[in-house]
């Protein structure tokens, strides 16, 4: 009574803590162990909504099931979820409850689904603004991409001049973006501005767009309310849900066991047709070995990896006397604007090299609140988690400004490779085509 009694609790707790618009009933859960069909269309949906709220897009409440499934299906995969049971369930929703509970489960303990939702649905009272200065990591699935990449005859090649229109529509929509985000920035100094010294929080010092609308608008104040109270009762769910993960994790370990025995029955069925398995050794012959293997391989990068260090460090000094040196002839000639300019891009280029030299540099990433600073020689302008009684981790705006020119200036390296490469192969084409001028653009 006692285990049944935790597990509903952990169910609940599990259920409120999830977004309110789209928390499934706990016995949706239950029975999706069963694999009872009920519970399906449910479970369809709830990963759908998740999913879309992860990728950051508003669900569409004019997709119909089929297209929410395979939504779900692509998102999944996308992540790196390969149960192929999933992927075979039918666009209807009738059946799979139980592969529905295995994928939510996954994604709970894979992408840490709960905090991220809590994250991104948290009531943000401040002006806020997302910083990621990390590298872009993909999935390590780019073997099942290759399998699953369709071939295309030359009835479904799309036409060029497509793809240039599509291309100048992205341009003109990113152009128009930036521009917006120009205009909010400057209405945001204004506020800052004009604001300041206004906030009990010396640690701030202005208000934010909310707190105004609040002083222009008291009633608004009710809604806030309801907000904040919401997301207080949320994270106490969760709160509850974190002492009571275990629990929910050996009922998990119950539906595997269900899948493994439904799995052992049906091989059971066929065994009068297949060879008896020989039992596995305790012990792998080859395990020394590639011990041994692994233990040189070691050694191999660490001397690798000391040789590259070296390496950059040369590099690095040569720069700083060909700059050096280049600084003093254009001072000579006369043309400090070219000396400037070189000066900025090999400081860029420095730069790079020495993000790669430092790996393991703590990146700065995640939701900052936008603080106003004064320009006294101790005070920057730049960005602060939110507020609390523990010491505030800040980063200045210059530095993620220059960061990002870091990766800008390796992006646009890596885009002229690529363009130079792009270019050989289209030179090596036209040259087996007979009477055909190819002219670069």
């Amino acid at each position: 009574m006692r285990r049944g009694r935790a597990l509903s609790d952990a169910v609940g707790a599990l259920c409120r803590a999830l977004p309110p618009r789209v928390r499934p009933a706990p016995d949706t859960l239950r029975r999706a162990k069963f694999d009872q069909p009920q519970a399906s269309l449910d479970l369809w949906r709830l990963l759908y909504t998740l999913l879309k709220q992860i990728h950051g897009e508003k669900r569409t409440e004019s997709d119909t099931i089929d297209n929410q499934i395979r939504f779900v299906k692509s998102a999944l995969w996308y992540h790196g979820y390969g149960r192929p049971g999933l992927y075979q369930l039918p666009c209807d929703g009738s059946v799979g409850s139980r592969e529905l509970l295995l994928a939510f489960s996954w994604l709970l303990q894979r992408l840490n689904l709960l905090e991220k939702l809590l994250a991104r649905n948290r009531v943000k009272t401040g002006d806020e603004i997302s910083v990621c200065t990390c590298e872009d990591e993909l999935p390590n699935c780019q073997e099942s991409a290759t399998a699953m990449v369709p071939e295309y005859g030359l009835e479904d090649r799309v036409d060029v001049r497509y793809l240039q229109w599509l291309n100048g529509r992205l341009r003109f929509q990113w152009r128009s973006l930036h521009a917006q985000q120009q205009e909010q920035c400057k209405l945001l100094h204004k506020i800052h501005l004009l604001t300041s010294g206004s906030h009990v929080d010396q640690n701030l010092g202005h208000l934010s767009v909310t707190e105004m609308d609040l002083i222009r608008q008291p009633e608004n104040y009710k809604q806030l309310l309801q907000l904040l109270e919401s997301e207080t009762m949320q994270l106490e769910a969760f709160l509850e849900w974190k002492q009571l993960e275990p629990v929910y994790w050996q009922w998990m370990e119950t539906v595997l066991d269900s899948v493994a025995e439904e799995g052992s029955t049906c091989d059971s069925q066929d065994a009068h047709v297949q060879p008896s398995r020989q039992q596995v050794p305790p012990s792998c012959p080859w395990a020394d070995s590639l011990t041994g293997q692994i233990e040189r391989l070691s050694r191999d990068l660490m001397t690798l990896h000391d040789h590259l260090h070296e390496l950059v460090t040369q590099r690095r000094a040569a720069w700083c006397e060909k700059v050096k040196t280049r600084k003093e002839e254009l001072q000579k000639e006369g043309f400090p604007d070219s000396a400037r300019q070189i000066r900025e891009r090999v400081e860029l280029k420095l730069l790079d090299l020495t993000r790669l030299c430092a790996p393991n540099k703590n990146k700065a990433h995640g939701s900052y609140r936008l603080v106003l600073r004064s320009k006294h020689p101790t005070s920057k302008r730049g960005f602060s988690r939110p507020v609390s009684k523990e010491p505030v981790s800040t980063v200045s705006a210059t530095e993620v400004i220059r960061e990002l020119q870091m990766r800008e200036a390796s992006l646009e390296r890596e885009l002229k490779q690529l363009q130079e490469e792009c270019k050989q192969r289209l030179d090596a084409i036209a040259e087996g085509l007979d009477g055909v001028i190819c002219i670069s653009p």
